[in-house]
């Protein structure tokens, strides 16, 4: 099951034989979800029952480029630096032994498909596998923690670095919350059809034009395998000081392959895809001011 925000209704994205179409949630359920799509996942018990036996019919169409962010104001947003061996090494950093946590303000939220305005030409990527939790928790075990995952999106932390980076104390919140700094989607897959969050393919590729046509640059291809604390670990982990509601997103990290340590970063122009095996894609386009 895939929940969307079409034009700030929460809905189910349906394969058909002509492709998806968007079943609005309030309307099939009578009004009983939604339509908010926070409602849905504080109400996830219940809908999971609800959606399971429901018959959803008279879906429509939909460009994908109306997709709006899937939870657009989550109570939290908590994203997690260091989080993969791959990119500990490129960093030339240890490996953490604690989660390096910091947040990702919420108006940097954005849809999947959006246009970001570069502030700078020290905007870095980041592609990662975003969490959406669907109970509260607070000290949870990792059964409990587990259980508390409503699914999965992918999603992009953009990075100015050099605000990211400056003295006299790191600014790792504000140099990744620009505006459109947070875009995810497609939609949130629901954790019933990801078989195993643990071993997900996750790829980044960059078009970038050039005087004749474009080039293609792949940037990062890597695996959640690499995770240092994974998904559930991520969940226990917070809890045992945050209390999680329904709806809050976690950025769980990023594999190698960002454009820092290689002195690539994003120009006015590029459009960049990013992709995790199960989940989905989204591709963001780049303005400058």
């Amino acid at each position: 099951m895939k929940i969307a925000n079409l034009n700030s209704r929460a809905v189910l994205l349906v394969e058909g034989d002509g492709g998806a179409t968007a079943v609005d949630i309030a309307t099939a359920s009578g009004g009983r979800f939604g339509p908010e799509p926070r409602k849905v996942f504080e109400q996830w018990t219940e809908f999971s029952a609800w959606v399971t036996d429901a018959e959803l019919t008279g879906g429509d169409r939909f460009d994908p480029a109306e997709l709006e962010a899937p939870v657009p104001d989550p109570r939290q947003v908590f994203a997690i630096g260091l989080n993969y061996r791959d990119h500990a090494k490129e960093a030339k950093l240890d490996a953490p032994e604690h989660l390096v946590v910091f947040t990702k303000f919420a108006s940097s939220l954005a849809g999947p498909n959006v246009t970001v305005e570069l502030p700078s030409d020290s905007v870095d990527y980041e592609t990662e596998l975003v969490v959406v939790i669907g109970r509260e928790v607070h000290q949870a075990d990792l059964d409990t923690a587990q259980a508390a995952i409503a699914g999965y999106a992918v999603g992009q932390d953009y990075s100015e670095r050099a605000v990211q980076l400056r003295g006299p104390a790191p600014q790792f919140s504000l140099g990744k919350s620009y505006r459109n700094f947070a875009p995810f989607g497609p939609a949130v897959t629901t954790a019933d059809e990801v078989s195993d969050p643990g071993s997900l393919r996750i790829t980044a590729t960059l078009e970038r034009p050039r005087e004749e046509g474009s080039e293609t640059i792949p940037l990062q291809d890597g695996t959640t395998a690499d995770l240092i604390f994974p998904v559930a670990q991520i969940i226990a982990d917070l809890s045992q000081v945050v209390t999680l509601h329904p709806g809050d997103l976690i950025f769980t990290g990023t594999p190698a392959g960002v454009g820092a340590p290689r002195g690539l970063f994003l120009r006015p122009g590029d459009a960049l895809t990013s992709t995790i095996e199960g989940v989905g894609s989204i591709t963001n386009r780049f303005v400058g001011r």
